[in-house]
């Protein structure tokens, strides 16, 4: 895990993955894609990971592609920045265990298109999200952002490209919560720690079923659902969860 442009620290049940370019103000280079697949990929097989935190830190997420970079660019070398961008968002958007963004500051174009491919999105109060790309001729990231806010609300963020703050944000459902400035990582951990008790194969299911049942029909849906529910309900971590639940509930009532 020594990495130059990101940082990961493991925590009990849970890591939390840092961008880490703070001069740069978190702008995405190729080296830290790389670096992010290459985490995500190690986070994944980690037994005693069972969600993640990403963040940018206090002061901001991320301003989007490192433009610097991305203007130096060979032309012969475009294709392969490109495949760099979907590995990353690939590797981060179809991880097993859920991830919870914690933005603080600005999450704009590449670094807005990173938060939403996240399950869960903690801002602080001084989060702005936002799309530009269309006023530089280029094309934003459309379908992650339409799962969470619906088609004719993504068409306002990605045509028109105004900022959005962290209250409006809330109010059409792009984040989960909002916190003062000082209390938003802690909210973001507070979520954390609570799916890190969570049985992992049943997290992963609600991963799985959330992708896919919204393509389906209704009958399929359901159908789909109960398929999962038959297989997690067949395993013996199952018996055990229970046990375990049935008993707080006991000592709850005693008290």
């Amino acid at each position: 895990m020594d990495y130059k442009n990101i940082a990961v620290e493991k925590r009990e049940g849970y890591a939390v993955v840092t961008l880490d370019r703070p001069r740069e103000m978190n702008a995405l280079t190729k080296a830290m894609r790389r670096e992010l697949d290459d985490c995500f990929e190690m986070l994944e097989k980690d037994t005693s990971v069972n969600a993640v935190i990403l963040t940018g830190g206090d002061a901001v997420f991320s301003a989007g592609m490192d433009l610097v970079e991305l203007s130096q660019l060979p032309e012969g070398e475009l294709d392969d920045y490109i495949s760099s961008i979907i590995r990353c968002l690939e590797r981060i958007y179809t991880f097993r265990k859920p991830v919870v963004a914690a933005v603080s500051g600005i999450a704009l174009g590449g670094g807005f298109n990173i938060a939403v491919i996240c399950d869960l999105i903690v801002a602080s109060e001084t989060a702005i999200f936002g799309h530009p790309e269309l006023k530089f001729g280029l094309n934003p990231l459309f379908d992650p952002l339409r799962r969470i806010v619906g088609v004719s609300k993504a068409k306002e963020i990605t045509m028109l490209g105004e900022p959005i703050a962290a209250k409006e944000a809330l109010r059409i459902g792009l984040v989960n919560k909002v916190a003062p400035p000082e209390k938003f990582m802690e909210e973001a951990e507070i979520i954390v720690r609570e799916l890190s008790k969570r049985p992992a194969k049943a997290l992963e299911a609600v991963k799985r079923i959330s992708d896919i049942v919204p393509r389906l029909d209704k009958s399929t849906a359901l159908e789909h659902e109960f398929e999962i529910a038959g297989l997690l309900f067949s395993r013996a971590e199952r018996k055990e969860c229970m046990e375990k639940f049935l008993g707080e509930l006991k000592s709850r009532k005693k008290k």
